[in-house]
Formats: C-alpha cells, sequence, structure tokens
C-alpha cells in the first residue's frame, strides 16, 4: 500500500485508523486480529501526537506504512517527535491489573495494550525518527 503521510495532530487519528483498517481487510486478517492492530497504532499513534510532539513542543508528520504478504501485515509508523522507546515503559503487573482503576497509578496500560495485542512488536530510532513496527500474521 502507498505509504500514508499526516500531520502529527489529534484530527489525523481517524484516518490512520482508517489506513489500517483497509490493509488488514486487504490482506484478510481477521477481526479480531484487526481490532486488536488498530488499537495497538492508535495507542502508539496517540502517544506520538500528545507526548512526542504537543508535550515536548515539536510538530510534525505521521508516516504509516503497511507491508502486506501472504503470511504477514507489517504497520510501520514514523515521526520525528521526541525518542521514546514503549518496549522500556513500565508496564504494569498482574497485581496492578488486578487492582482498580481509581487505585492504579496512572501509566502503562496502553503500552501494555501494544505488546499484548499484535503478534510482534519493535521499536527502532533512526538518526531523527522514531519507528514503531507491527508485526500481525495472517495464520493463512
Amino acid at each position: 500500500m502507498e505509504k500514508l503521510i499526516v500531520p502529527g495532530l489529534l484530527d489525523s487519528l481517524s484516518q490512520i485508523a482508517a489506513y489500517v483498517m483497509g490493509a488488514a481487510n486487504q490482506c484478510g486478517l481477521d477481526k479480531k486480529s484487526t481490532y486488536k492492530l488498530r488499537l495497538a497504532v492508535d495507542e502508539i499513534a496517540t502517544n506520538i501526537i500528545l507526548h512526542g510532539y504537543q508535550e515536548a513542543g515539536r510538530s510534525g508528520d505521521i508516516a504509516v506504512e503497511a507491508d502486506i504478504s501472504d503470511a504477514k501485515l507489517v504497520i510501520v509508523i514514523e515521526d520525528t517527535g521526541e525518542p521514546y522507546d514503549p518496549t522500556e515503559h513500565h508496564l504494569p503487573s498482574e497485581s496492578d491489573l488486578a487492582t482498580t482503576l481509581d487505585e492504579r497509578e496512572a501509566g502503562g496500560l496502553g503500552i501494555y495494550l501494544v505488546l499484548e495485542g499484535v503478534d510482534e512488536f519493535k521499536y527502532q530510532y533512526d538518526g531523527d525518527h522514531n519507528r514503531n513496527i507491527f508485526t500481525m500474521y495472517t495464520h493463512s
């Protein structure tokens, strides 16, 4: 699929979601996997916009590209926001997940959903941009 490039603004989240849904449909990903992938991509894109751009006082675009094959769908999101590796973030423990939202310390749940929701997730920082890579196997 052709790369999607959108401004790093919350208004762009619907375009990103539509792109991911289109790629998932094109490669024949099942509904449950499609939902998990869309949720994971939305979480990372939202964090890029809010933390990598807005809170850091930066602006820039978000590029989303799908690589579709018979065996898998790979979605790559690139941005020039503040460097941030989601895999180094503190993830909630089993006891954290068992507590109510009121009792739990804020943060980490979205990253947990990303890591648990996709078949593979990788982060790379390349010179001046973040690259978040999501892989879903089609299980065909």
